[in-house]
């Protein structure tokens, strides 16, 4: 069975073409396929890889995001990165919906309804819940006719307890849907499946702290291979510092600015979602490998002062210190807290892109917890091997590096629910 997979975002969309048949393998599969669009202004860069190794990239003037999604979908079956005869090869298309509210957790086939369910939600998650119905439209234009399944990432936390969902505000706001989602489930997921195939455990009893950094960034708290808390909120938004993102901020300082420099709903959600972050401390990137770089080649790796005098907002490297710092210092903050809700710690695990690719990150995030038993292989740690264990043989905990696996996983889902 040939399955799309498309992961609309706000400013991108990748793409992966699976070929599946019974059994499932129980590790994650090569997709014949995968393409990715990046936006900005009028300007569409469509970048396609192949399972044989053909690559292209181009970028291109487009009119709408609907015609570069159509002409990134077009070189399944033209040109070099032609893998299908035509479109009609594609039997079923699988979609990432980042919050289908309070009623839709399960994977679904998409039907009015549940189109309804995932507009009712755009409130929620406005800078993704409309991209992928856009997505969603798009597919239906192009691959006429096949079933088209929403896969929701806020599905795997539909197990936290009422005490770490519920928000300190009145009651009344659980009426109204305003309560912990939680996002990046689909990869917490399969953090919680792989994480005990890795280590050859049984998943009952194993207690989980799952570290997704990329550009966005949350943790989950995964007990007996369930979800019992994670950082992200009711929108992507809460928690941990993120690229462009501020992570969990004094909602005080909204309300300051509100009033004192007369700042509108929609200025202040384009602050906190993009100028703010590593992007804002930083003040040149949001890209934790370019804040690493200019750290190190600045020979600014020095620790930080507790009470250094303000930094000099011109100081480039300095700047990228403390963005980094922060990141780090929040990253253990929110660990740690994950470690107290789990009553212990049996294995950590980094993914995504920070996660999988930043020595630096992981090191730093660890080394505070050699009291809780957590020891990295300063060698394995350094070759950053993906699906391995990088812990000491002197560890008590695990430390895995997991490669993030979402669009397998929404594939995965397709497959049980068509066949």
């Amino acid at each position: 069975m040939k399955i799309l997979v498309l992961n609309s975002g706000s400013s991108s969309l990748k793409s992966s073409l699976y070929d599946l048949g019974a059994p499932l393998p129980q590790v994650a599969p090569d997709p014949l396929w995968q393409g990715e669009i990046e936006w900005s202004a009028n300007d569409a860069e469509i970048k396609i890889e192949t399972s044989g190794g053909t690559k292209s990239k181009q970028k291109l003037k487009v009119a709408s995001r609907e015609e570069a999604t159509r002409q990134l979908l077009a070189t399944l079956w033209t040109g070099t990165t032609r893998v299908l005869a035509s479109a009609k090869e594609i039997e079923v298309v699988g979609h990432r919906v980042v919050n289908g509210g309070p009623n839709h957790r399960e994977p679904a086939i998409i039907d009015a309804k549940v189109k309804a369910a995932i507009e009712a939600a755009v409130a929620f998650a406005p800078l993704h819940n409309q991209a992928e119905l856009d997505g969603i439209a798009v597919a239906e234009k192009v691959i006429p006719g096949v079933p088209q399944v929403a896969v929701f990432d806020t599905g795997f936390h539909r197990t936290l307890p009422a005490a770490a969902y519920v928000y300190p505000g009145p009651y009344e706001w659980l009426a109204k849907g305003i309560r912990r989602y939680g996002f990046h489930g689909i990869n917490h997921r399969y953090i919680a499946e792989r994480a005990p195939q890795i280590l050859q455990r049984d998943s009952r009893g194993l207690r989980i702290v799952s570290c997704h950094l990329g550009n966005g960034c949350s943790l989950a708290a995964i007990r007996d291979g369930l979800s019992v808390d994670t950082t992200m909120g009711f929108t992507p938004l809460e928690g941990l510092m993120m690229g462009t993102r501020s992570g969990s901020v004094d909602p005080g300082i909204l309300t300051y600015l509100m009033r004192q420099e007369k700042q509108t709903g929609e200025q202040l959600d384009d602050l906190l979602n993009k100028k703010s972050g590593l992007l804002g401390i930083a003040g040149f990137s949001g890209d934790m490998r370019e804040i690493i770089e200019e750290m190190k080649n600045a020979g600014a790796n020095a620790p930080a002062q507790d009470s250094a005098p303000p930094i000099d907002a011109g100081d480039k490297s300095a700047r990228a210190k403390l963005a980094f710092d922060m990141f780090v210092h929040r990253l253990r903050r929110e660990i740690g807290g994950m470690i107290a809700v789990l009553g212990g710690l049996d294995v950590l695990v980094f993914t995504a892109g920070i996660g999988e690719n930043s020595a630096d990150v992981r090191a730093a995030a660890c080394g505070p917890f050699a009291f809780a038993g957590v020891h990295l292989d300063a060698a394995k740690n350094a070759r950053s091997p993906v699906d391995a264990d990088i812990s000491a043989t002197s560890s008590t905990v695990r430390v895995l590096i997991i490669a993030a696996q979402e669009d397998w996983m929404i594939a995965r889902d397709c497959f049980g629910l068509t066949t």
